[in-house]
C-alpha cells in the first residue's frame, strides 16, 4: 500500500498495519472533521443576522443530560478506538518472530556500523534477506541517535549506555534508505547507511564468502579500517568539503593550524590527529571529532597512516 504521506511503498508486514492505522485514524478524524465544521458553516448561514432584522435574543439554553452523553460517550469510544488498534500494531512491533536472527547496530558520529553473528562487521550497509525475520540490537558509543528506516515505518532511539532493539520482516527485494532522525552534531544530515534486502540464494553465498581471506596489504587494511570507524563520513578523498579537511593529498600538505600555526603532515601527524584529534586543528573547521586512541590498536593506526599516505600525496604519486 502506498502512503500519499509517505514517500516509499510499505515493504513490510509490520509497515502494512502502521499504514492501515494511519489511514483508519485519518479518515474517522476527516469525518468529525467535515461534519463539525459543515454544522458550524451552515449554522452561520442559516441564523445569521438578516439586513433589516431586527435583533432577537435568545432564548434560555437549559442543559440536556443526553446532549451531554452523547458528545462525551462517543469521543471516548473514538479515541479508546484509536488505542485498542494503535496498541495491536505496537505489540506486533515490538514482538519479533520466533527464529529471528540478531545483528547488532552501533551507532557514533557520524555512521551506523552492524556486526553480524558471525563476526563480521560493515559501516553504511546492512545486508538482510528477504522474508526472514531479523531482529537490530541498537546502541550507541556517543550521543542519542535514532535508527530510522521510512519504507519499513520503524524508528528506534539508540541512547548510550543501553540496548534498544527493533524488528522487521521485508516482503520485497531491494534496497532502501536509513537515516539518523535524532540530531547528534554537526555532520548529522550525512548519518545515513543503506538497506540491501537480498534473495535468500544471494544472502546465503555472501554470508558464505566471508569477510575476506586475511592476506590484504597495510593500505587495504587502513582503508577498510577509515571505513569502518567512519572517518569517510567526514572526510572526502576527491577534494570534497566535508565536516573535515580532505584526504586528498593529506600526507606531505603543509597545514595552518586554528592558532596559527603551520606543520606538515607528516607520519607522526597523522598518527597524532587519530589519537589525538584536538591536539592541532586545522583552521576553519570544527574541533568534533573524537579521538580513536582505545578503538583502534598501535597496527590498526599504522595501517590507516599508511592508507592516508597513498591517497594522492606525495608517497602515492611516486
Amino acid at each position: 500500500m502506498t502512503s500519499a504521506f509517505a514517500a516509499q511503498e510499505a515493504v513490510s508486514r509490520t509497515a502494512g498495519q502502521v499504514d492501515a492505522l494511519f489511514w483508519f485514524i485519518f479518515g474517522i478524524s476527516l469525518f468529525f472533521f467535515l461534519l463539525v465544521e459543515g454544522l458550524l458553516i451552515g449554522f452561520a448561514i442559516r441564523y445569521r443576522r438578516r439586513k433589516g432584522e431586527e435583533a432577537v435574543a435568545t432564548s434560555d439554553v437549559k442543559g440536556s443530560f443526553l446532549l451531554e452523553a452523547i458528545w462525551i460517550l462517543i469521543p471516548s469510544l473514538v479515541v479508546l478506538a484509536f488505542f485498542l488498534y494503535g496498541y495491536v500494531v505496537f505489540r506486533e512491533m515490538r514482538s519479533p518472530l520466533p527464529g529471528a536472527s540478531d545483528i547488532q547496530v552501533v551507532a557514533r558520529q557520524f555512521l551506523f556500523e552492524f556486526r553480524y553473528p558471525d563476526g563480521r562487521s560493515t559501516v553504511g550497509e546492512l545486508r538482510v534477506p528477504v522474508g526472514k525475520p531479523v531482529k537490530l540490537i541498537l546502541s550507541s558509543e556517543d550521543v542519542i541517535h535514532s535508527f530510522f528506516l521510512p519504507a519499513f515505518r520503524t524508528k528506534q532511539d539508540m541512547v548510550p549506555g543501553r540496548f534498544t532493539s527493533l524488528w522487521l520482516e521485508p516482503q520485497r527485494e531491494g534496497t532502501f534508505e536509513i537515516f539518523c532522525a535524532e540530531y547528534c552534531g554537526v555532520g548529522h544530515s550525512g548519518m545515513r547507511a543503506t538497506l540491501h534486502v537480498m534473495p535468500e540464494a544471494g544472502y546465503a553465498a555472501w554470508a558464505a564468502a566471508g569477510s575476506g581471506s586475511g592476506t590484504a596489504s597495510p593500505a587495504e587494511r587502513g582503508k577498510a579500517l577509515a571505513e569502518k570507524s567512519g572517518c569517510l563520513g567526514c572526510h572526502s578523498v576527491d577534494g570534497t568539503a566535508k565536516i573535515g579537511p580532505t584526504f586528498r593529498e593529506i600526507y606531505g600538505r603543509r597545514t595552518v593550524l586554528s592558532d596559527g600555526r603551520e606543520v606538515a603532515a607528516d607520519e607522526e601527524y597523522l598518527r597524532e590527529s587519530i589519537v589525538d584529534p584536538g591536539a592541532k586543528i586545522v583552521k576553519g573547521y570544527p574541533n568534533v571529532m573524537p579521538t580513536f586512541k582505545t578503538s583502534l590498536s598501535p597496527d590498526d593506526i599504522a595501517d590507516v597512516v599508511v592508507y592516508l599516505k597513498g591517497i594522492g600525496g606525495k608517497e602515492g604519486r611516486k
